[in-house]
């Protein structure tokens, strides 16, 4: 029999005083999406600075993603650190070399020497994401811890926007120029030194489990969210990733409306987020009923054969996605002991960005088999719906066990 879901508890295990821990996990979890968006207006320029190089067609478009496959690969053992080394001391330590290997590219003048700083960057970015997330679940719990969690990726779509509009700014000068970011590191590691309290288990007598990590992990309570995470963040990219291209095959390539689009749908993806925290703790992790928001809005795209029929369809899914993305997290983290909770959400991170990596190459091989993008986004819509139904029963059983007064059996 695997072990009954951990169950939020009503009480705050730590409570910092104040919001501004709470504001230094949020600037913490910003910083990964800085390396997967700042860079992408400034690439052609780096691949005209590069051109002499062997393979660099193919090399600089990785200087982009290969952050988040490193991380990808590297939260779960981010997470293991987390648990035997300690949340606050790892984040702080991560943020210190981000800034070191996001800024390394100001002084390197090989590309596979920046290739490889890049890589270091995803390393740091593992053990700031994943200690990001576990010190929110940590500090907060029930209603409050939900809502930080959606916060989290309220902050994480608004940045991504800013932080590409900042990218091509400072790229207009140099394409170095936008590396200069990354050393907002160095501010925040000593505030959260400074600021971050010590988190402690809620009861008292874990405290021995939690130093030697010797209980085994429960993996089969993690492995069915991870899995549904690896699918929701394909759902979840598929609009950032693609918009522009599906834009373009509607007739419209002014760079100014596709940056328009785009922000329509970073807004209705914070939306989502916004209308997560209203919804009571039931609907809130209906998973069915978002991805079939999220499949919806795909198959409106798949279809629309003009530009406002398919900005209604991206703004659903991102409505949907906004909601998605905190649904899942707070699942994930409802299910982990503190003991647990670094390499869970270690696991529960590496799933993310997988699927974040994952997304495009998706779709490129079903725009392979359809013949076109949007027939691809469409059959996306279908398989969402799928695996809606498919997760209905589960949630039905849920939701009657949840029903159910403290002791009684059905």
């Amino acid at each position: 029999m695997p072990a009954p879901l951990a169950q939020p508890s009503t009480d705050h295990a730590t409570a910092p005083a104040g919001r501004l821990p709470a504001a230094l996990l949020m600037a913490g979890s910003c910083l990964p999406v800085l390396g997967a968006v700042l860079l992408a207006p400034v690439l052609p320029r780096m691949q005209d600075h590069f051109a002499s190089v062997p393979g660099s067609a193919a090399l600089v478009p990785i200087v982009l993603t290969i952050p988040a496959l490193a991380l990808a690969v590297l939260a779960p053992f981010a997470g293991v650190i987390v648990d035997r080394l300690g949340r606050k001391r790892l984040l702080v330590a991560a943020t210190a070399l981000y800034a070191v290997f996001g800024t390394a590219p100001l002084w390197l003048d090989s590309l596979h020497h920046i290739l490889i700083s890049r890589i270091l960057v995803g390393v740091a970015e593992a053990a700031i994401m994943t200690a990001c997330t576990t010190l929110i679940g940590d500090y907060y719990s029930g209603k409050l811890r939900d809502r930080y969690l959606a916060l989290q990726t309220m902050c994480a779509s608004a940045s991504a926007t800013v932080f590409f509009v900042l990218g091509g700014a400072l790229g207009a000068a140099n394409w170095r120029a936008p590396f200069w970011l990354y050393a907002i590191g160095l501010l925040l590691a000593p505030v959260m030194a400074r600021s971050l309290p010590t988190p402690v288990p809620a009861d008292r007598g874990q405290q021995h489990d939690t130093q030697a990590v010797r209980r085994p992990f429960p993996v089969r309570r993690m492995a069915g969210i991870c899995l549904i995470t690896l699918f929701g963040a394909v759902v979840f990219y598929a609009v950032p990733v693609e918009m522009a291209f599906l834009l373009d095959d509607v007739g419209v390539t002014s760079t100014g409306a596709i940056g328009a689009v785009t922000a329509v749908a970073s807004a209705a993806t914070v939306l989502g987020s916004v209308i997560f925290t209203r919804l009571s703790p039931r609907l809130r992790h209906h998973l069915p009923a978002v991805f079939t928001l999220c499949a919806a809005g795909f198959l409106l795209m798949g279809f629309a054969d003009s530009l406002p029929l398919l900005v209604a369809g991206a703004v659903l899914n991102c409505i949907g996605t906004g909601m998605l993305l905190p649904s899942l997290v707070t699942r994930a983290m409802d299910r982990l002991e503190f003991a647990d909770r670094g390499r869970g959400m270690g696991l529960w991170t590496a799933a993310f960005f997988l699927g974040e990596f994952l997304c495009p190459l998706v779709l490129l091989a079903g725009k392979a088999a359809a013949g076109t993008l949007a027939t691809a986004v469409a059959i996306l819509g279908v398989a969402t719906v799928a695996l809606a139904a498919a997760l209905l029963p589960a949630t039905r059983k849920m939701a009657a066990s949840a029903a159910l007064p403290p002791g009684a059996t059905r």
